[in-house]
């Protein structure tokens, strides 16, 4: 079973490419590194992942739930803690 599914996602802010066509799967029960340098995208990859911030496009499915069309229901089914917490 896979737990996240990731194909082509983009996000741009303006003529900025933060994301630029990411792939990838997570299976069930798989422990996934998310490494990058300053920059690379990471964060703006998990906020979308997490239903924060919308993708620009491509599709990201989590936990059964597509990320772009039901945002509210990802957020419902994960835990998200941001680092900078207030």
């Amino acid at each position: 079973m896979t737990a996240i599914e990731v194909k082509q996602l983009t996000r741009r802010f303006g003529d900025f490419v933060a994301v630029s066509d990411v792939s990838f799967d997570v299976k069930a029960g798989e422990i996934f590194g998310f490494l990058g340098s300053n920059g690379a995208g990471k964060s703006t990859t998990i906020r979308m992942l997490c239903g924060l911030l919308r993708p620009t496009s491509g599709t990201a499915i989590v936990g059964g739930i597509d990320v772009g069309r039901d945002p509210e229901g990802v957020k419902r089914r994960i835990g998200y803690m941001s680092q900078r917490f207030s």
